[in-house]
């Protein structure tokens, strides 16, 4: 009797040439990229053209998670450093902040009639379903995307760290971090104009040379489960179907 064909492994690359390249991904968003120029809270043609990109995504039958920041509306950390306010309470008035995030996303998905569920690590009942990872998984599996809210819900952990986790849990080929710029830059682009562009880096020397990819939490933990980051600029239309194609934009980290 022929064996079986191997399975291939949830979230994990596609065979070469194929398109999209992974099957499931968390789409790292910070609160600061919906707020676009209005310099506070949340810029409607913003939230409206992310929408339809996250939208582009699933139509090719990709499995869609999003992990949103808070900082549009409240810092945790900074409001700590310049207030005295007990950095556990404005980490927890944070991640209040990103629920509000989470259901603006919710609602611009929905009326372009995507299947959207929110999930938040702490009870909020009224808005939000709590975080479960096989009620996300199948939520997933019914082709609805899930937005994740809340950090993981304790204190002294960033959003980046919560994107990282959630990867793992879910098995999920890819955290695509969606920033302001097209990629990891050796320096400030926007101090240094001579900063150079990575174009790919190993999670390595991204924690040796301290680059602002995300923390250091979520590099070790993408690094020890093989789970690789791409950076790319959010505002350039169409760029997370790109990356999610195996497009060449924004800047690679992975375990080469």
């Amino acid at each position: 009797m022929p064996s079986a064909t191997p399975k291939r492994q949830r979230g994990a690359p596609r065979t070469a040439g194929a398109s999209p390249t992974y099957r499931r991904i968390v789409l790292k968003l910070s609160g600061e990229a919906l707020q676009g120029k209005l310099g506070f809270g949340i810029d409607a043609g913003v939230l409206n053209a992310l929408a339809r990109q996250v939208k582009e995504v699933k139509d090719l039958g990709v499995e869609v998670t999003v992990v949103v920041g808070g900082g549009n509306i409240f810092r945790g950390l900074s409001t700590s450093s310049a207030t005295g306010m007990e950095r556990a309470t404005a980490d927890y008035m944070g991640m209040l902040a990103t629920a509000i995030n989470g259901l603006a996303l919710q609602d611009a998905l929905e009326r372009l009639k995507v299947p959207t569920r929110v999930q938040t690590a702490i009870e909020i009942a009224k808005i939000a379903e709590p975080y479960i990872r096989r009620r996300a998984i199948r939520h997933l599996e019914k082709g609805r995307v899930v937005i994740f809210v809340g950090g993981i819900g304790s204190p002294f952990f960033t959003t980046d760290t919560t994107a990282a986790l959630r990867a793992i849990e879910i098995g999920a080929g890819v955290v695509l971090k969606a920033t302001n710029v097209d990629g990891v830059y050796s320096a400030d682009p926007a101090r240094n104009p001579g900063a150079k562009r990575f174009s790919r880096l190993s999670f390595t020397e991204v924690l040796k040379r301290n680059l602002k990819v995300m923390d250091a939490t979520a590099v070790s933990l993408c690094r020890e489960n093989r789970v690789p980051i791409i950076v790319f600029n959010l505002h350039r239309p169409g760029n997370i179907r790109r990356a999610v194609c195996g497009e060449p934009v924004g800047t690679i980290v992975d375990n080469r």
